[in-house]
């Protein structure tokens, strides 16, 4: 072969290795947070403070991504969890969101807990163009990705949740005097919102009491006080778990009985219905998209059975029978979900486009019947719900799966 030839000859292998390497690494796209080892998440979490029940969320969320990483993590890639305290304080939410972004450098923020501390970094994260994934707090404002990309929710959001109580009751206590107590904050306020558009035009004269509370006070047996002192027959209890345990106790002690109506985010046995008093808590309706961990019909289910695999071998710390660690679980799996689809492309912008395009997600913890769905125009993607009725020591389901849709 000639010189020139040879030269020709080796210039053409160069340029296809050129062209191959390119191809390589053009499929390989990361934002800050994602190398070709890790992925690096924030969380924010109340560890400590009002509803420190909660935290037991986040450890779930930890001791899942522990799995994953031991069993070779996602697509090679390993989960680096970065999760802070924010004490359920909106300037601290402030602060760790910063920090999350601009020193650790995360590829997005999932599963910040409540509505008051989300609602404090929702611009943020969107001027940032940084993801604000599966939020935990069920919040009606969270699907609305016209004006905000960057949030999605997770859960069934709360008004969907009221909306469906309150049709219960004008179906089963059409001459019902309800009693609200509510948490004084946006979500206390967005589930009074749902409960007043169920009841419609009947609200007005249905509800002779509504009652608030703030998140500082250190009972609110005053206010379970005046509520019974009202005369009402039914009780919409719109509390998270502290106050919830409080309220179900109260009625107890002072021979309160009405049909009491509990928001979903406060029915965990472990947090709520044990510290209570299962006495207490005979009656009480509810509403589930979660397998409760306690009933034994799902003893034999394939979902349970690797929810306590898990348990044993990665959070044996944690408690069964609170619902925050079913509820960690779950959408660990659905984020785990999100970055597989991913592939190779760990963009903030694509790790969006992954968490709406889910479709019919079947996960372990979901209740039979109830599946994550998304689109671009549709950021929540768990709409279903069942009711349930506390009996015993558990929940018991009843009825048919209930579609959330706020308005339906």
């Amino acid at each position: 072969m000639s010189k020139m030839k040879k030269l020709a000859v080796m210039s053409a292998a160069f340029g296809l290795l050129a062209a191959t390497s390119t191809g390589a690494l053009a499929q390989k796209k990361y934002d800050a947070g994602a190398t070709d080892t890790e992925i690096k998440i924030g969380n924010i979490m109340p560890y400590s403070g009002p509803a420190s029940a909660y935290g037991v969320i986040g450890k779930t969320e930890e001791a899942y991504f522990k799995k994953i990483n031991a069993e070779g993590g996602i697509n090679g890639r390993k989960i680096n969890f970065v999760s802070y305290d924010d004490a359920y304080s909106p300037p601290k939410t402030v602060e760790q969101a910063r920090k999350l972004v601009e020193s650790d450098e995360v590829l997005f923020v999932f599963n910040p807990l409540g509505t008051p501390p989300n609602s404090a970094i929702q611009k943020y994260l969107n001027t940032k163009k940084v993801p604000q994934l599966f939020v935990a707090t069920g919040a009606t404002k969270w699907n609305d990705p016209k004006n905000f990309p960057w949030t999605m929710g997770w859960q069934p959001n709360y008004q969907s949740e009221t909306i469906i109580y309150a049709k219960y009751i004008l179906k089963n206590h059409p001459n019902a005097k309800i009693g609200v107590l509510y948490q004084n904050d946006d979500y206390g306020k967005d589930y009074l919102k749902g409960f007043k558009d169920g009841l419609g035009a009947k609200a007005a004269s249905m509800i002779v009491m509504e009652e608030s509370y703030e998140v500082s006070e250190p009972t609110i047996d005053s206010h379970i006080v005046k509520l019974k002192a009202s005369g009402a027959d039914v009780f919409m209890n719109i509390t998270t778990p502290k106050f919830a345990a409080q309220a179900i106790k109260k009625n107890a002690e002072i021979g309160w009985k009405p049909t009491h109506f509990l928001n979903n985010v406060s029915a965990s046995i472990g947090a709520v219905m044990k510290p209570a008093g299962f006495e207490a808590g005979q009656g009480i309706i509810s509403s589930a998209y979660l397998k409760d961990t306690s009933d034994p019909q799902w003893k034999n289910d394939a979902g349970m059975k690797a929810f306590d695999e898990f348990l044993t071998k990665y959070f044996p710390e944690g408690n069964r029978i609170d619902g925050s660690v079913m509820y960690g679980y779950t959408v660990a799996q659905g984020l785990v979900h999100v970055l597989k689809a991913c592939g190779d492309d760990l963009t903030r912008e694509n790790v969006m486009r992954q968490a709406a395009n889910i479709k019919g997600l079947e996960l372990g913890g979901l209740l039979p019947g109830i599946k994550v769905n998304t689109s671009p125009t549709d950021f929540a993607p768990i709409s279903q719900v069942q009711l349930q009725k506390f009996k015993g020591e558990a929940w018991e389901l009843f009825g048919d799966i209930l579609n959330g849709d706020v308005g339906g």
